[in-house]
């Protein structure tokens, strides 16, 4: 099979992390999916085993390395630990941590950043609400300056690794309406006021955690702003493009899986007396899944090398999370199809994989925000 990216430092990595999810996912991704849960205890073990800190700052207590090493490692952990949820759960860190890596100051990158990367600390991005979806700008959840404190009332919903974060980076209103008046503040785990509601449950992702966050006069020190105040908007629009890539990444490994899944059970399964890719219409389908697959790695990887160089490509992010969740509904669909009766049965990997799917065009922004974005970009 082809990868993103080929370079022997990319093949090292690879190499490294599957060792690692065949060793420390794979054996139990099933059974914790049906729990819907995956020991805590694998937050340390992944950092221990320098996994989780790769592409981030050695000074910060990573491995080095930039997005296109941790698309290479996110790709190799679903495709060999073969579980979306526990992948999604060990690395909600991914989203949560840049904004406190770019922004923030010494004392927030030791006290939070090097926890999490070095130690196995768990983080979480807070920006969505309960009324708000995709509308970053129009977030009411309200913080009020008292002193040397922010006052922290409202509500998050739909927060990956909530119920379990140590700490997590929080969209709140410190001024006015619209993207000015956004901060971010990074909100610890057992601060007064600040309580996890319901687990959630998904159609899939099951063994990552997923929760409602409230906040009641939640007061959070003004030292765990990142940031200006009322500056966090900007800082919310540069993670979206690489939290967008991730996706479209995870698509495509997604797929990448769903496919080896489905031509191993094609060559096995007989019909009519020959193997099911003995009739076209099996190898047809096969070779549409193959070539969607192709098509939508590629353009991951051409977009990620000119985030890499320092271009702005916030229209170009947004095609290729479009094209990528395409790709991965249309072959975890037809994965599920050619394994007939099996595809619909809760012990059988694809079957999985296609609920899993089923999120990709919403998260990170749904397909129709995408549509702007590129509109946008395209400049009608």
């Amino acid at each position: 099979m082809a990868y993103l990216f080929e370079t022997e430092e990319h093949a090292a990595i690879r190499a490294s992390v599957k060792r690692f999810a065949e060793t420390h996912i794979a054996p139990d991704s099933a059974a914790w999916e049906e729990d819907e849960e995956f020991p805590i205890e694998l937050y340390r073990t992944a950092a221990a085993a320098q996994v989780t800190g790769i592409g981030y700052p050695e000074a910060l207590g990573g491995q080095g390395g930039d997005l296109g090493h941790v698309l290479v490692a996110s790709e190799a952990m679903i495709t060999h630990g073969r579980s979306v949820g526990v992948v999604v759960g060990l690395g909600s860190h991914s989203i949560a941590l840049p904004p406190i890596i770019r922004f923030g100051t010494p004392d927030q990158h030791a006290r939070f950043v090097r926890p999490c990367l070095a130690d196995g600390k768990i983080a979480a991005l807070a920006v969505t609400e309960p009324g708000g979806g995709s509308d970053v700008a129009g977030l009411t959840t309200k913080a009020v300056c008292d002193g040397d404190h922010y006052v922290v009332t409202g509500a998050k919903t739909f927060i990956t690794s909530g119920s379990r974060a140590d700490f997590v980076t929080t969209a709140v209103r410190t001024g006015g309406p619209g993207h000015g008046g956004v901060s971010l503040l990074v909100i610890e785990r057992g601060t007064p006021g600040f309580t996890v509601g319901k687990k959630l449950k998904k159609t899939g992702w099951w063994a990552s955690d997923t929760a409602e966050l409230h906040f009641d006069e939640c007061r959070v020190p003004v030292g765990n702003r990142v940031g200006p105040e009322h500056g966090a908007f900007p800082m919310i629009m540069m993670n979206f493009a690489s939290e967008r890539l991730m996706i479209a990444s995870q698509c495509v490994a997604i797929s990448e899986l769903a496919y080896r899944e489905t031509v191993a059970y094609a060559r096995q399964r007989h019909a009519f007396g020959k193997a099911l890719t003995g009739f076209q219409v099996t190898r047809h389908k096969l070779a549409d899944m193959a070539s969607r697959i192709a098509a939508a790695r590629a353009l991951v990887g051409e977009v990620t090398t000119r985030v890499l160089r320092g271009q702005l490509a916030a229209g170009e992010a947004a095609m290729a999370k479009n094209t990528a969740t395409d790709a991965c509904s249309f072959v975890c669909d037809a994965a599920v199809q050619l394994h007939g009766g099996y595809g619909y049965m809760r012990e059988t990997l694809v079957e999985r994989l296609y609920r899993d799917a089923r999120l990709y065009p919403i998260g990170g922004g749904t397909r129709e925000i995408m549509n702007e974005v590129i509109a946008k970009a395209e400049g009608y």
